[in-house]
This record gives structure tokens, C-alpha cells and sequence, in this order.
């Protein structure tokens, strides 16, 4: 799983990528099949991301940590 800080319209989240079965979203797990996990996966920090799920939404990567289990 990745660890990655973002920022969304000058506010910072946290979030952890993790597999389908592990997502609980109010803990801040999303999974790597949601939009916003699969937007994320591939890109780096500085990267701005767009998902459009409902609404359009601004992501720039602030952090990654990657984490074993």
C-alpha cells in the first residue's frame, strides 16, 4: 500500500491505497479500483491529477510513502 498526502483546493488529505477488501473510506482507506485510487497509481509527487467522479476535482501530490504489510 501507498500512503499519499495530497492537496485538494489548498487543503491537505491523507490517504492509504490499498487492495479492493481493505478500503474503508471515513478511515481513509481507498481502494486501487476507486477513481481516485486509480487516478493516483503511476504518478508522483508534484503530479496534478483531475477526476471528474461526481464532481471535478483537483489532486496534487504532495507526499508518497510506500508501506509493506
Amino acid at each position: 500500500g501507498a500512503k499519499v498526502l495530497v492537496e485538494i483546493n489548498g487543503k491537505k488529505d491523507e490517504f492509504l491505497i490499498t487492495g479492493t477488501l481493505e478500503a474503508n473510506p471515513s478511515l481513509g482507506k481507498i481502494s486501487n479500483e476507486s477513481p481516485v485510487g486509480k487516478a493516483l497509481i503511476g504518478h508522483r509527487v508534484g503530479d496534478e491529477i483531475v477526476v471528474t467522479s461526481p464532481a471535478k476535482t483537483t489532486y496534487k501530490i504532495k507526499n508518497i510513502k510506500y508501506q509493506s504489510s
